[in-house]
């Protein structure tokens, strides 16, 4: 959020994003402290030399301290009448899109904050009794809020952050958007490559660069620009390490060299309130809003449910000893992550899917786009007997967008099935539709896309039951394969009808010679019996005569 307590100093204000009342009382202390200082300067006895100073000097530091909280009182003081004159002759009005809501501003006590030891609102002195409430260091030094009033902001803010339909996005910056390395932890390796030279060289769009105050080497992950930008339009946006400030400031010029992602909302390990641990309590963002990305889940162990894990990048040598990895490192090797399809390009999508969902109240209608167009028919799918339109697959087809039938025809684009042995699974395969497993629809709605087909294959007849097989990938080739597989398994079966009616044919011809053989042995006998009879007749004529 932009406030206007976060400009760096009085001569540079900026107006709050949620609180008009606070940013003007604030940047009135500014002004106060601001005197005090200049108050302070303009003192000769303030410009001696501690160590120094002997005991008639320290007699006269102890006056001047007294001059100077005499001077802020008196300031104070008569700030307090004019915060005191503002409240009763007018009301802090804030206007949102529907209505004006006009807010009445409590009087102290309870304090709202506290800047430089002092109420921004009463000017009253900070008190042991006023120490609870967070310290917000990086917004300003020395500030500090009270509970009800870091919830005050929190929701000024969040209508804000709603009226521009913008979320808030907590980043960490090592492992996930950049790497660094101290240069006495560099490989031999990437000495020889010279990378210290490289990390010199002003080139446009470079990522490499030297912190040469640090002693040390960064990279930039690849895509890092890119994802700013495009996330910038989305979210507001808060780098949270738990490196040191000044290293977060130096790594936040490298990411956000104009000063348009970030201002001042750079939050470091001396912003903590817990060792060890990081936290939304020191981010005027609301927590029902925010996204954290961060490569290590333990730090976050309040807002686990906000988190998105992150793939860690190690590109220098140091980063990989460091989590035990033995394989050379990136830049060892020469090479990078991918710009297109890396980790900040993959989270990017995933932001933009969480940002269309949030602010889409109709959220049927997102859901129905993931497989639009699509015209699915299910074969052995469900049980029989039992309408398919009651079934739980069915149903959540429709949700995704799809719409499903019980009959193929030409506008059908998927044949959902167990196995190839169905017909309407070889009508897929012969009319090149997609032939998938029920687990494509089951990933489309757990991912909230549809999936690529091809990852979900059907199992052939004879595979069917292994638990493995709709893993396996099925090209289309393979697909064309089946099928002509199929083709010669009715052939074959064709061939086996016909060489058993050659069989049969063979038998009978076989029967029918036997027949012919003994009919011909028949007629010889007879043939014989005929000539003996001749012969007979002729021997008897012979006799008589």
């Amino acid at each position: 959020m932009s406030l206007a307590a976060e400009s760096p100093s009085p001569s540079s204000p900026s107006s709050s994003s949620g609180s008009d009342d606070f940013a003007a009382l604030l940047d009135a202390e500014l002004e106060l402290t601001s005197a005090a200082d200049s108050a302070s300067a303009g003192d000769p006895s303030a410009a001696t030399d501690d160590d120094d100073e002997g005991g008639d000097e320290e007699e006269e530091d102890v006056v001047v301290v007294v001059e100077q909280e005499d001077a802020i009182v008196e300031q104070s003081s008569t700030k307090r009448r004019r915060v005191e004159d503002q409240h009763r002759h007018q009301a802090v009005v804030m206007k949102s899109d529907e209505d004006t809501v006009d807010v009445k501003i409590d009087e102290c006590p309870p304090h709202p904050g506290f800047f430089g030891g002092l109420c921004y609102r009463c000017g009253k002195r900070q008190d042991e009794e006023d120490v609870p409430g967070v310290a917000f260091g990086y917004i300003h030094k020395g500030l500090r809020l009270g509970t009800t009033e870091i919830d005050r902001l929190r929701g000024a803010d969040l209508k804000n952050l709603l009226r521009e339909r913008k979320l808030v996005l907590i980043l960490d910056l090592d492992h996930t958007l950049i790497n660094s390395t101290k240069l006495f932890d560099l490989s031999a390796a990437e000495n020889e490559l010279g990378i210290q030279s490289a990390a010199k060289e002003v080139v446009p769009d470079r990522s490499l660069f030297t912190l040469e105050t640090m002693q040390m080497l960064t990279k930039l992950r690849p895509f890092v620009r890119r994802f700013l930008k495009e996330a910038s339009d989305m979210f507001e946006m808060y780098i949270y390490t738990m490196g040191d400030k000044a290293y977060a400031i130096e790594i936040a010029k490298l990411l956000d060299p104009d000063n348009v992602y970030f201002g001042s909302k750079v939050i470091s390990n001396s912003d903590c309130t817990q060792r060890h641990q990081k936290g939304l309590d020191v981010v005027l963002g609301d927590e029902s809003v925010a996204v954290i990305l961060d490569d290590t889940e333990y730090v976050w162990q309040k807002h686990k449910e906000n988190l998105i894990l992150m793939e860690r990048y190690h590109y220098f040598a140091s980063s990989c000893r460091q989590f035990g990895f033995g394989a050379r490192s990136l830049s060892e090797t020469m090479q990078d992550e991918r710009e297109n399809d890396g980790a900040l390009a993959t989270i990017l999508d995933v932001l933009e899917r969480i940002h269309t969902i949030f602010f889409d109240p109709v959220i049927k209608r997102v859901r129905q786009e993931v497989l639009q167009g699509c015209k699915l028919v299910f074969t052995r799918v469900f049980p029989l007997h039992q309408r398919p339109q009651d079934q739980m697959l069915w149903k959540m087809a429709e949700q995704l967008g799809a719409v499903c039938c019980t009959d193929v025809d030409s506008t059908v684009t998927h044949v959902v099935a167990l196995d190839l042995g169905t017909e309407k699974a070889r009508w897929a395969v012969s009319n090149k539709k997609f032939l998938v497993h029920p687990r494509w629809i089951e990933a489309a709605n757990f991912r909230w896309q549809r999936q690529q087909e091809e990852d979900f294959p059907v199992a052939r007849p004879k595979e069917k039951g292994k638990e493995n097989a709709a893993d396996a990938p099925i090209s289309k080739e393979n697909g064309d394969k089946n099928a002509a597989d199929a083709a010669n398994a009715k052939k074959g079966n064709e061939n086996v009808a016909d060489a058993g009616s050659t069989k049969e044919g063979s038998k009978e011809n076989a029967d029918d010679a036997a027949n012919s053989e003994e009919g011909s042995k028949e007629n010889a006998d007879d043939a014989a019996n005929a000539e003996k009879s001749k012969s007979d007749g002729a021997a008897s004529g012979a006799t008589g005569s």
